[in-house]
């Protein structure tokens, strides 16, 4: 924060405001995994990444961490946003839900009633929390599942030393500082908590007043209200960089406005959310000046940051998602496909928005609509509206990109070869800098050589597995031949009868004749 403030000009009072600890008891969360192992859930729901390895560290204590993860794997996952997703997908962990920014509990409630409809009734559902609960959203969950287990892990606590919070009280009652940013609802009641301590929250809450206050996103400005601080807007998206980017555009311009000049123009109103008293201005998801928005990232940082997210030797998608997740956070966009060239054929391998039925299916041939385009001249294209009317444009399913009105393609080389093609969309119009082009290009050429790297190892793996899944076959037919007095051709139609029947694949059929074997053998 301090680094992304200096970036834009201002002059940068960051105060620590709270502490992650532990629980007195972590019984709570052991009696959770020893549920979970024996079945008794069939979703759980995940709101941070801090939880899903806080998790983990309490688990470990008393389990087996591989077979905790394993019983994961087998049920269903909804995770409040990305960080909890990014967290269980480095577990390989399919992640079921996720819902869409600025990722409340009402995303996540909404998110979680479209993907699992009428049979969340009959769910058996634990949800780790964070923090503190949230009545609201546990008096909603529970109300439409069949039982629902809260499973804390940590808590937030003061800092050990309140005194940088004292002197940030006192410098805003003082009239030491123009605009506060918080990041957090917890921010909001610690520092009230401290300006309690010391008798001035009245003090406080009027000189906030006065001054810019700016809100994350909805939770943190649903507590500023419950303190009577009113947020004069939240960012386009609910990240850090956004936030400090657009203070810096528009804070002075507020301060003035808060001296009663008059500005026009500049947000957009954000649709009044029930239970809400007033809803918080947020700046346009298109704001022309966001063009050129890096994050505050210097070079180095930039090169660093890119590196360390592809440099571990991971699988294809947990290198593409990690990929995703950073261009989304560079260069503002509503939606970020990454396309894999496999056989002359662009294959959608990633997405920022959840599309669990288009990915790993979608494909497009070279030439092909925008993207293949692309690919075949090996150019970016920048499309600022009227996306879809471009001669180019192709529509492959009925998704919300298809009607999106802004576009930038650019594809990724390595080897001076094409690999695959990054998509980024916008839902109105977006008028991409010459700086934005460039920096995706850069990118498309940075990740080449590590799509390329984890797409072969992906490969080889899938063919390593299927010789081994062959080598079993075999052994198992001769096993059938041999005590079955069959041939070749019966007993592999044999097998795949019960790999029909069973539902289960011929790798699976192949190891139970194969152990029976080895069991019938150990025993004589």
């Amino acid at each position: 924060m301090e680094k992304l403030i200096r970036t834009y000009g201002g002059e940068a009072f960051v105060v620590p405001s709270m502490r992650e600890v532990g629980l007195e008891s972590n019984e709570e969360t052991l009696e959770f995994a020893r549920g979970l192992l024996r079945g008794d859930f069939d979703l759980v729901v995940f709101l941070t990444g801090v939880g899903v390895r806080a998790m983990l560290d309490i688990v470990e204590q008393q389990f087996d961490r591989e077979e905790f993860i394993g019983a994961l794997r087998k049920v269903k996952i909804a995770a409040r946003g990305a960080k909890p997703a990014t967290a269980l997908r480095e577990l390989k962990v399919p992640v079921h839900v996720i819902s869409e920014e600025p990722s409340t509990w009402r995303e996540l409630m909404r998110a979680i009633r479209e993907t699992l409809g009428e049979n969340l009734a009959g769910m058996r559902v634990a949800i780790q929390e964070y923090g503190a609960s949230n009545p609201e959203f546990l008096a909603e969950l529970s109300g439409c599942c069949d039982t629902l287990l809260k499973v804390p892990v940590y808590q937030w606590a003061l800092p050990e030393d309140l005194q940088p919070l004292r002197d940030a009280v006192s410098a805003v009652i003082n009239g030491m500082i123009d605009v506060i940013l918080f990041m957090t609802a917890v921010q909001v009641i610690h520092l009230f908590n401290v300006a309690e301590q010391m008798g001035v929250v009245d003090s406080l809450r009027a000189c906030l007043q006065s001054n810019v206050v700016l809100s994350i996103g909805p939770t943190t400005s649903e507590e500023l209200a419950h303190y009577g601080i009113q947020p004069d807007f939240e960012p386009s998206r609910p990240k850090m960089g956004f936030l400090v980017n657009e203070a810096a555009q528009y804070a002075s311009r507020l301060l003035a406005e808060k001296r009663n000049r008059k500005i026009e123009g500049v947000y957009t109103a954000v649709p009044e959310e029930e239970n809400t008293p007033q809803a918080v201005r947020r700046v346009a998801l298109s704001t022309p000046t966001m063009a050129g928005f890096r994050d505050g990232l210097q070079e180095i940082d930039f090169l660093h940051e890119i590196s360390s997210r592809i440099a571990a030797a991971d699988s294809l998608h947990l290198v593409l998602d990690r990929i995703v997740s950073f261009i989304s956070g560079v260069i503002p966009c509503d939606s970020c496909f990454i396309y894999v060239l496999e056989n002359d054929n662009l294959v959608m391998r990633a997405s920022k928005n959840p599309h669990a039925d288009l990915v790993d299916h979608v494909g497009i041939q070279i030439g092909q609509g925008v993207t293949g385009w692309v690919a075949k001249y090996r150019q970016p294209v920048a499309l600022a509206s009227g996306a879809s009317n471009d001669p180019r444009f192709k529509a492959f399913k009925n998704i919300p990109e298809d009607h999106f009105e802004a576009m930038l393609c650019s594809p990724i080389i390595c080897a001076n070869r094409v690999v695959g093609v990054i998509n980024l969309q916008h839902r109105l119009s977006y008028k991409h800098s010459t700086h934005e082009v460039r920096l995706l290009s850069t990118l498309g050429y940075l990740v080449g050589a590590e799509i390329e790297r984890a797409r072969l190892e992906t490969e080889n793996s899938q063919l390593a597995n299927r010789l081994e899944t062959r080598k079993a076959v075999d052994r198992a037919k001769s096993v059938l031949q041999r005590d079955l007095s069959l041939s070749e051709d019966d007993a592999y139609q044999m097998m795949h009868r019960e790999s029909r029947q069973r539902r289960k694949s011929m790798r699976e059929i192949a190891d139970a004749i194969l152990l029976s074997e080895e069991l019938r053998r150990n025993q004589n």
